[in-house]
């Protein structure tokens, strides 16, 4: 039903310093065109020191378009030297004119450019904190898994062997093709690369020793571990985050069941025991790229490249490579169970936490195989 009451409407007094707008009406959003349209058309005296006084008692329904119509005026009023006083308002608007007053305050001062050097303090501080909250979270699950797995061995029934099982038909037996696809090209470019950088100098022989070497050793176990992380890891990450935004691991801790033992224990266990395997099946895949290239590009029969790489290696080289298996095993494992376990009940909390595992898996792989590095070197391995 429509209201009787009048439009809104102002009447302009002119005194000599003085302007009064008496107001009238009905101040509301229906009006909102002629409302804009009668405070336009006030008096172009509105230079400093001049005083304006909107009477406002006559005003019979106000809302908040109303106020800021009011406010915008007086706003413009004052920012070209003018004084506004509103009086007369009922009782009953004023609180709506204070608040919409209180609003929409212009922007202060710019804040001033912050300085290069507290800056790089600032965010050398916020990435070794990160950094040490990363290792405090990872040594936290290791031990976690570590109490897990020894529960397991008292109550051995407690064990998810099925759950394992899985996983290690997941994280190795459906990973064997990519991994020996790419380990194998992987060889076959390191002894191509050999022949053709060692021919310049007459020691195309050696490129047997460098394929050997250095796949036993550093790249098989390292290029596997790399692809493990981007392959199970984001997926051990996705599972677990993805079980936190459906809140299935809090209900799983209410139903008084331990996630560790369900969850993480059987995808670390699978990790643990597959990569080796995957980085001696890499390793043996890229030996035998090596050969085929140095058969094909190289000149050099299979049987001299075989008998060259028996001369060429070691039981030693070998062992090199499959210790450091087993610990990038865990740090791959450790950092996806974090990462998942992390997620926020979003989607986008998912995509980051999965980016964050996969960075971080192939970060510690690097740093550890380094380690290994300075450490099989001092002890003359």
């Amino acid at each position: 039903m429509q209201s009787s009451s009048p439009p809104p409407h102002i009447d302009t007094t002119l005194e000599p310093g003085r302007v009064t707008v008496r107001a009238a009406g009905r101040w509301t959003a229906t009006g909102a065109t002629t409302m804009a349209e009668l405070l336009k058309a006030r008096p172009p005296q509105s230079g400093e020191g001049l005083l304006y006084e909107f009477d406002a008692s006559r005003i019979e329904a106000f809302d908040t378009y109303g106020a800021w119509i009011v406010e915008r005026w007086r706003r413009q009023l004052e920012a070209h030297g003018a004084t506004v006083r509103i009086a007369g308002l009922p009782q009953r608007f004023q609180s709506l004119l204070a608040q919409v007053a209180r609003t929409h305050i212009a922007a202060g001062a710019p804040a001033p450019a912050a300085k290069p050097i507290p800056m790089l303090l600032e965010a050398a501080r916020k990435t070794v904190a990160d950094a040490a909250g990363t290792l405090a979270r990872l040594l936290a699950l290791l031990g976690a898994v570590t109490v897990g797995l020894l529960s397991a061995l008292r109550h051995p029934r407690r064990f998810r062997f099925t759950s394992t099982v899985h996983q290690i038909d997941r994280v190795a037996w459906q990973a064997v093709p990519i991994i020996l696809l790419i380990c194998f090209l992987i060889g076959g470019i390191i002894a191509q690369q050999g022949f053709f950088h060692f021919r310049k100098f007459g020691a195309e022989d050696y490129v047997v020793d460098m394929v050997g070497i250095l796949i036993l050793r550093e790249l098989g176990v390292l290029i596997v571990a790399i692809m493990v992380a981007g392959r199970s890891g984001s997926a051990y990450t996705a599972e677990l985050g993805s079980m936190m935004m459906r809140e299935e691991i809090d209900a799983l801790r209410t139903m008084g069941v331990d996630p560790v033992q369900v969850l993480i224990l059987p995808r670390m266990l699978a990790l643990t025991i597959a990569l080796p395997i995957l980085a001696f099946l890499g390793a043996m895949a890229a030996l035998y790229g090596g050969g085929l290239v140095a058969s094909l590009y190289g000149g050099m029969s299979f049987d001299i490249y075989v008998t060259r790489l028996k001369d060429a290696i070691s039981i030693t080289h070998f062992k090199v490579g499959m210790i450091k298996a087993p610990f990038m095993a865990l740090a791959i494992g450790a950092v996806a169970c974090t990462e998942g376990l992390r997620v926020k009940g979003s989607a986008e909390s998912l995509g980051r936490q999965t980016t964050a595992s996969v960075v971080k898996s192939i970060f510690l792989v690097i740093l550890l195989d380094g380690l290994f590095a300075m450490f099989f070197a001092g002890i003359g391995m």
